[in-house]
């Protein structure tokens, strides 16, 4: 995760990652910090590493007539030309005091010679923003960013608004915000995400499917009933079922010892999405897993007319899946 701008900023900030929430949210810190210590006005320069010429670095970085600081913000900078690259890696020897330069970096070999140059510039700090890909650093950045507000949350929280919002980033740290800003006391919980969010994703499918598969029984049940008030299709609510259990069955069976990164290639999901059904399998048996795929592809029929309530035979799907965990 990104580091914390400090309040006096260093001459040299290298942000290193893939991460674009995460570094944008860097290169501000390091602009908000310069302005707040700086009575005088500050000069911010903010331009791609491509678009550098040769010579302007020069006049980026020249004291300005009327004082004051500057900020100079160079993005993708592993694909800084060779001639306006061997400029800052000169520039980056000695750094001008008055300048605070913010490098954004790739991470990967291209342009590694700067890179380096930069890490080593006198007094540099490196932010480090690599992609939050896993579902496991998800929850981290939720409970870190309830953390930057001042509450705590815990993992059925962190879980309920992801499920919520969604994976990007920065939805997740808006709702995290909003959530810290509007609950009282000091940890948000896990009803405060399902109040403020009812209705979206934690009234779909794939969220009933998830506390069915998980054995949770009540709030698989509360929570079909959430759906279908809201017009959730039962059909596709007994999809995110059967979803839900082949990918159990496909991640079970698959060979031991391959990465969350690999097995996602292997089954076709996200590696996030593999974090969570590893956690899942817990308590399943092969069997019990063929015994709920069974119960729904009954209800797979039911839900299409063969039956005479579709709300009755879903909850029925729910309530075998979960026995069948339990292995009755």
């Amino acid at each position: 995760m990104a580091a914390r701008a400090t309040e006096t900023p260093a001459p040299v900030t290298v942000i290193v990652g893939e991460e674009e929430f995460l570094v944008d949210r860097a290169v501000r810190g390091v602009i908000g910090a310069v302005r707040s210590g700086s009575d005088d006005s500050v000069d911010v320069h903010d331009l791609d590493g491509a678009a550098l010429a040769t010579g302007e670095l020069a006049s980026l970085t020249s004291p300005s007539l009327f004082g004051g600081r500057s900020v100079v913000v160079v993005r993708s900078a592993q694909n800084i030309g060779k001639d306006p690259a061997a400029e800052l890696i000169g520039y980056l020897k000695a750094p001008a005091g008055d300048v605070a330069l913010v490098l954004t970096h790739a991470g990967g070999a291209k342009g590694k010679e700067l890179l380096a140059a930069a890490k080593a510039a006198p007094g540099s700090a490196v932010a480090d923003c690599p992609k939050v890909t896993r579902f496991a650093e998800r929850l981290d950045f939720i409970r870190g960013e309830f953390r930057r507000a001042g509450k705590r949350a815990d993992d059925a929280a962190a879980r309920a608004l992801l499920d919520a919002v969604g994976s990007d980033l920065r939805e997740l740290a808006a709702a995290c915000d909003q959530l810290a800003a509007d609950s009282e006391g000091p940890s948000v919980t896990e009803a405060a995400v399902s109040t403020y969010y009812r209705g979206r994703a934690e009234a779909t499918g794939f969220s009933v499917a998830d506390r069915a598969v998980e054995g949770h029984l009540a709030q698989a049940v509360e929570q079909l009933r959430w759906a279908l008030s809201t017009g959730v299709s039962p059909v596709l609510i007994n999809s995110a079922l059967a979803s839900g259990l082949r990918l159990l069955g496909r991640v079970g069976t698959a060979p031991r010892g391959l990465s969350s990164a690999a097995l996602a290639a292997e089954v076709g999901a996200p590696p996030w999405k593999i974090d969570r059904v590893k956690q899942q399998l817990r308590g399943w048996q092969p069997a019990g897993i063929a015994v709920a795929l069974q119960a729904v592809a009954e209800a797979d029929a039911q839900v299409k007319g063969e039956g005479v309530s579709a709300d009755y035979a879903l909850e029925r799907a729910i309530r075998r899946i979960v026995a069948a965990r339990a292995g009755r």
